[in-house]
């Protein structure tokens, strides 16, 4: 007997734990709290203690309390005790798992589940008395009861009739597992219930595995829908669908028909279908096999019977084909409408078509049979899921999908450091290709260290160093070359220039022969405010360097000399370095003026303090910071750098004291609106993996649109904020690890031989309130086809800033192993069942290494992009938080802001009733609240027919709202069921009727407040405030605005996805047959308009009207 948790409170109520009368013996004859426990026939002493099974993962016990309450032996703490029916009982047989041993057969098919619960499995019972009960379940051989002992219940009561079972539901998804006082220790992925009876009552079970829970949930959906004739039924012609194409593929190799082929030939052929399966393992198992059969066998040939068995054994992977069944509906194969189904509801996908669905089966199903008649096979579905189309990277952004016409400061730039350089800092070697490399890779800004060199021609190298050097000619001709070889956006030449004025012209005169007008020289426009567009500047290259004054006449003049390295080197002598970082002195050179005039919006400038950069700086100036200097700025005043950032570019280059060429993280930076972050991108590792992952998302064009709130001229953010982002919803993350296939055995690895034991790191980075990570168990001795099985949650409260990565790690006494990992941008995440494919320490694909994933963003607090994110978390109004408006002490501003409260608060009202109401019918329906308003219905759907396959509700779809209407005589479930989809449409309804309204009242109070924006510090003067308080007013203005946009928008969010969910009810309910005679042919209604965020220029204008 074990404890998990203490359940000191009184179990809420609920319709399902009302029918536990109070005072009586469970099904194992054990009396209620407070009596004397027996657990069976297995009588226990007073002052017994039990302890659970030991490798039991459906039970998390990280969290659980051990021991009995003291001073009363006898009676055990109120809280959840595992009862263990392992003494006195008689041997049972192994339960079928495919996860721990590779070796073990795997599940392919119904009746493979069926063998199974014919077997029979350790399960545990949930009560809802917060109790466990290891129980032993299995199936009866004439498939008509499913039974469970020990019991001291009859033998005839201790079952359940097959044919009583309404549903089986995945997870913890009743009443008694929610209010179960060790929900949380409970997988979810190893839970299940069986609703079963007139009452719809629930048993509430939790597998050790979630590959046994899965073997149950199909097995008995399948005898649900089959009965006695479930095996009839998969043993029929659909279930030689795979067998008929399998004899197929060896009847075309027996080119003899002699009935067998060569070993080599088998191999081939197994490999030719799945490519990632090492030949010396398909070997081994023909040859396992036909030593098994040595004394019947003669040579060294296979048969297709052995052919077939071997891909069974090796081509299999149980997690599709327990994901196949969830939606064929229990069929071996997916028709189109189950297809259509899975890529609408799981994969996200919008206005799915017939055509769209027979396209997948045509593209991915191998069988003659499947593609005739529209059914994709287990081989066919592991084709598609294995398919770029279902990788995890969305292939929006494989193209640049951004606005590209902001000013050039609201862009991240992808930066390198000493890009001549490919190995060390110091004694390294200087090497064209370093350039080449680092601009095929998308790279938007190089930099040339340049001095002078022999023959009067100016060479690259890092200079008070030993690295070797390189002609500036021979690298000016391959930067043009390769310029634009990744992208067409501007590149960005950071010119570090220590040459003789003599030698600069020789630079000038080779800059402008080979670039020719590819060189931006127009010199910038005194009345703008921002630089030019990345769009404007297409295929210009932009030089970073000193510039003389434009006062300047002289044909040579003295500017400050730009040395990063001795910069550095002359203040590690500093006992207090950060005390000196703006008074060490530089030295000064001569600069011609032919170079000057080469440098048009990239000056460069020395930094001097936040106050004199928002004073005196001009747009087309640009500061560099060394990655110590910029650390500094950006914990102590992250605000600051955040706002300098909007107006001007940031470039910040690592400490020449990582002599070893290491990489900072990029992230300390780009959360302050850094945009040039210069890595060492000869150095593989966590930190590029980062900087590489980060650029995909615009179609690798070296250029990412930073998040809004770093843009727009009034908006509150800090990068080191400790809670959620001012107008920014966070997002639920949700991510389950399924699988994962071929991993590699790590490089130089040599001490277990080819033995791989892997487990998955999954890290969130972002601004320093979303950086996380979690990790999964180990699986031993398999790299092949490790099945994982586990979920994680994240709550990421700045999306738009964060990225996920994935690490596949070897698990090793010595020392953790590197195998693989991926790095996704978090607003390229595609959700559903995906691959992710796996990359090398130098970036490399791993060929065949990818995991499979499930991926699901939910929203905190309403709104989210259409079919990725949705309204999930139910918040009571007593424990309700409302955005509040900060004061100003500035009277007429304050009273604006106060106007602001009462929209503010019906759109918080809006958002989360109808939120509420979401969730109380989705877990009506027995499903989490990851899932969409689709499969809600679908999960509803098998509850809403009748014995005799008749509706007892339809979908009345007429209107915009749909309603459900009863077909004669409606049980009482149902009626509760019906009563909460009403709610639910109600407030729905509410939500769409009154957000414009209230939208616009946010949108008028924000005007109102930008009228005095202009001249917030004159107001404030005028009303006494000055200095610390004065600065205070400003800042809360900020936050009010910011609250006001964010508001606004979360409305807007939640007024599309409420929208949405109605096509979602509509579609799911004609896909299902429950729509009304008449209604449900037409498209679901469209919105009568959408409510749009008000531009910061509109925002602005006091004569625009709304």
């Amino acid at each position: 007997m074990a404890e998990f948790g203490q359940a000191s409170e009184k179990v809420p109520s609920s319709p399902l734990l009302d029918k536990v009368k109070p005072g009586t013996e469970d099904d194992s004859g054990v009396p209620p709290y407070g009596s004397g426990v027996s657990n069976g026939d297995c009588a226990l002493a007073d002052d017994a203690v039990l302890t659970p099974p030991s490798g039991s993962p459906g039970l998390d016990r990280t969290n659980a309390a051990a021991g009995v309450q003291e001073g009363k032996p006898g009676i055990p703490r109120r809280s959840s005790i595992i009862k263990d029916g392992n003494r006195q009982r008689r041997e049972r047989k192994k339960t079928v798992s495919f996860s721990s041993m590779p070796a073990e057969r795997k599940i392919s098919s119904a009746s493979d589940c069926i063998n199974s619960m014919v077997e029979g499995s350790e399960l545990k019972k949930v009560r809802s008395n917060s109790r466990v009960y290891s129980r032993y379940f299995l199936l009866d051989a004439d498939m008509q009861s499913l039974r469970w002992e020990p019991s001291k219940k009859d033998a005839d009561k201790a079952k359940i009739d097959i044919r009583s079972i309404k549903e089986v539901r995945t997870g913890k998804n009743t009443d008694i597992f929610r209010s179960n006082g060790i929900y949380d220790q409970i997988s979810e992925d190893s839970a299940f219930s069986i609703i079963y009876g007139e009452n719809y009552d629930s048993l509430d079970l939790v597998a050790n595995t979630p590959d046994v829970a899965n073997i149950w949930v199909t097995g008995l959906r399948y005898l649900i829908s089959y009965g006695k004739h479930t095996l009839d039924m998969i043993e029929s012609s659909h279930n030689s669908m795979r067998n008929s194409w399998l004899s197929c593929l060896f009847s075309e190799t027996d080119t003899n028909n002699v009935g067998y082929i060569s070993t080599g030939k088998a191999v081939q052929l197994i490999q030719n279908v799945n490519p990632g399966t090492k030949n010396t393992k398909i070997e081994l198992k023909f040859k396992e096999l036909q030593s098994a059969k040595a004394k019947d066998k003669v040579g060294n040939n296979v048969t297709k019977e052995e052919f077939v068995e071997v891909f069974h054994e090796l081509c299999t992977r149980p997690e599709i084909y327990f994901l196949l069944v969830q939606f064929s509906s229990n069929k071996e194969f997916l028709d189109t409408k189950d297809l259509m189904m899975f890529l609408e509801a799981e994969q996200g996908m919008a206005q799915v078509t017939e055509t769209m669905g027979l396209d997948v089966i045509q593209k991915y199903e191998p069988s003659k049979e499947g593609q005739i008649n529209g059914w994709l096979s287990l081989d066919g579905f592991t084709h598609y899921l294995m398919s770029p189309e279902c990788h995890i990277f969305d292939p929006e952004h494989k193209k640049v999908c951004q606005n590209m016409t902001q000013p050039l400061s609201h862009y991240y730039v992808n930066a390198s450091h000493n890009t001549y350089l490919i190995e060390d800092q110091f004694r390294g070697p200087s090497d064209i290709n370093g350039y080449i490399r680092a601009l095929k890779m998308g790279c938007r800004s190089v930099e040339l260290d340049v001095w002078d060199g022999p023959d009067s021609e100016p060479v690259i190298y890092t200079g008070h160093t030993m690295t070797s050097q390189i002609v500036f000619r021979s690298v000016i001709d391959s930067i043009n070359k390769y310029a634009f070889f990744a992208s067409e956006f501007p590149l960005i030449l950071c010119l570090e220039n220590h040459c003789s004025v003599k030698q600069q012209k020789v630079m000038v005169q080779h800059m402008k022969k080979i670039f020719g007008d590819k060189l931006h020289t127009t010199p910038p426009e005194t009345l703008e405010n921002y630089l030019p567009s990345p769009e404007s500047l297409r295929g210009k290259i932009l030089l970073k360097a000193k510039k003389l004054s434009p006062n300047f006449s002289g044909a040579e003049g003295d500017v400050t000399d730009e040395d990063e390295g001795i910069e550095m080197s002359q203040r590690v002598g500093n006992d207090n370095i950060l005390h000196h970082l703006t008074v060490v002195p530089n030295k000064r050179f001569q600069l011609c003026r032919e170079l000057s005039d080469l440098v048009s919006l990239c000056k460069s400038v020395q930094f001097k303090d936040f106050e004199s950069a928002f004073q005196n700086q001009k747009y087309w100036e640009i500061c560099s910071f060394n990655e110590v200097i910029a650390t500094k700025y950006a914990n102590e005043n992250p605000g600051d750098f955040v706002n300098y950032n909007k107006r001007f570019l940031a470039r910040i280059f690592p400490s020449p004291m990582r002599i070893d060429s290491s990489n900072m993280n990029p992230q300390d930076f780009w959360k302050c609106g850094c945009q040039i972050v210069a890595m060492n991108f000869q150095t593989p590792g966590l930190m590029m993996d980062l900087n590489i992952g980060w650029f995909r998302q615009n179609g690798n064009c070296g250029y990412v649109l930073r998040p809004a709130i770093m843009r727009e001229q009034v908006s509150f953010f800090s990068a080191n904020t400790k809670d959620s982002v001012p107008g920014v919803s966070p997002q639920l993350l949700h991510i389950k690890i399924i699988s994962g296939q071929n991993f590699p055995k790590p490089k130089g690895s040599g001490a277990k031989g080819d033995v791989v034991d892997p487990y998955v790191y999954v890290e969130i980075h972002g601004i320093p309130v979303d950086c996380a990570e979690q990790r999964t168990k180990t699986v031993k001795q398999n790299g092949d086809n490790p099945i994982f099985d586990e979920s994680f949650e994240f709550q990421v409260n700045l999306p738009e800033l964060a990225m996920v990565r994935f690490v596949v790690l070897d698990d090793d006494y010595i020392g953790d192993e590197f195998i693989g990992q991926y790095t996704i941008p978090f607003e390229c995440l595609q959700p559903g069942y995906r691959h992710v494919p796996l990359q090398s320490l130098s970036g490399e694909v791993l060929p065949y290494a990818t995991l499979f994933v499930h991926v699901a963003i939910t929203n905190r607090r309403g709104g989210g992009k259409p079919h990725k994110r949705g309204l999930s978390v139910r918040k009571a109004k007593k424990s309700r938080e409302y955005p509040s408006m900060r004061t100003l002490w500035i009277k007429a501003v304050d009273e604006v802001f106060k106007n602001a409260l009462q929209p503010l608060r019906e759109a918080t009202d809006l958002r989360e009733d109808t939120q509420n109401a979401v969730v109380s019918f989705k877990e009506l329906c027995g499903i989490s609240p990851v899932a969409n308003l689709m499969q809600c219905i679908l999960a509803l759907s098998s509850r809403l027919f009748s014995s005799d396959n008749l509706p007892l509700v339809v979908f009345n779809l007429k209107e915009q709202y749909p309603t459900m209407e009863g077909q004669g005589l409606i049980p009482e479930v149902l009626k509760k069921a019906m009563a909460t989809y009403d709610t639910m449409i109600q407030m729905s309804r509410i939500l769409v009727e009154n957000a414009d309204s209230v939208y616009e009242k946010m949108v008028l109070c924000q005007k109102s407040a930008m009228q005095f924006h202009e001249n917030l510090q004159s107001v404030g003067t005028k009303e006494g405030l000055k200095g610390r308080k004065l600065c205070k007013a400003v800042e809360s203005f900020t936050w009010n605005i910011t609250i006001l946009k964010g508001q606004a928008d979360l409305l807007k969010l939640a007024r599309n996805e409420v929208l949405e969910n109605l096509k979602q009810i509509h579609y799911a309910a004609v896909t299902c047959g429950l729509n009304k005679a008449g209604t449900g042919n037409a498209e679901a209604s469209k919105p009568r308009r959408s409510l749009e965020a008000i531009p910061e220029k509109e925002a602005c204008d006091d004569e625009t009207g709304d």
